[in-house]
């Protein structure tokens, strides 16, 4: 089971930003990285969780209202930048906010290669995950949601997609076998105790999205 550090380790540095991507993955029995994309006002991919910068930043701008240049001032760093910085061994769940296209898709080829090599794009928008698969058909994908219900399995099908991330808490041998009888793997969001991280593990779980005493291993 893979365990990927949610937004970096956010207890050395702010969420999303590279030192604590980088703080995450110096975490002996970190496998890599789980990050937000959303785009800046001159439609550069850069990285930040929430619309605005209010709770990370103390700013009270939307992302989009502001162009890369400014948004790196509060330390919001482009995709390009931290795929620079990130080695390949590290395995990424890049999670895309919102509308994306080409722009996102031709930075992640450039920095993890055609193939998209040892990642993965994620996202909760159904249109966002049908347009990456328009534009590279090969990559994986996985529709993030908050259950493993019918309907969300469905919508995952549906998209060609090869997994869910499903939040934690509905993850368990029923739901697990329903996925994979669709041909779906499963992964789990957002695991903070070690414990919880183990018997996820136990049930064959691909990935978890992991912070806090379950990014310590």
């Amino acid at each position: 089971m893979l365990r990927l550090a949610h937004r970096g380790d956010w207890r050395t540095a702010p969420e999303n930003t590279l030192p604590a991507l980088l703080a995450g993955l110096a975490v002996p029995g970190c496998d890599g990285l789980e990050f937000d994309v959303r785009l800046s006002a001159d439609g550069v991919p850069v990285l930040l969780h929430d619309e605005t910068l209010e709770r990370v930043q103390g700013r009270p701008e939307r992302v989009d209202s502001l162009r890369a240049e400014a948004l790196a001032a509060y330390g919001i760093p482009t995709l390009a930048a931290v795929l620079a910085a990130i080695p390949h061994r590290a395995f990424l769940d890049v999670e895309l906010k919102g509308r994306h296209d080409r722009a996102v898709v031709e930075i992640l080829a450039a920095g993890r290669g055609p193939t998209l090599l040892n990642a993965t794009v994620s996202s909760f928008d159904a249109d966002t995950l049908a347009r990456i698969a328009g534009l590279a058909p090969a990559w994986p994908r996985w529709l993030n949601a908050v259950d493993l219900s019918a309907d969300t399995v469905r919508t995952a099908v549906g998209l060609g997609c090869q997994a869910v991330a499903a939040e934690w808490r509905s993850v368990d041998a029923g739901s697990i076998a329903g996925a994979r009888a669709a041909g779906l793997e499963v992964v789990a969001w957002t695991i903070r105790r070690r414990t919880t991280f183990g018997r996820l593990q136990r049930m064959g779980v691909l990935a978890g999205c992991v912070e806090a005493g379950a990014l310590d291993g």
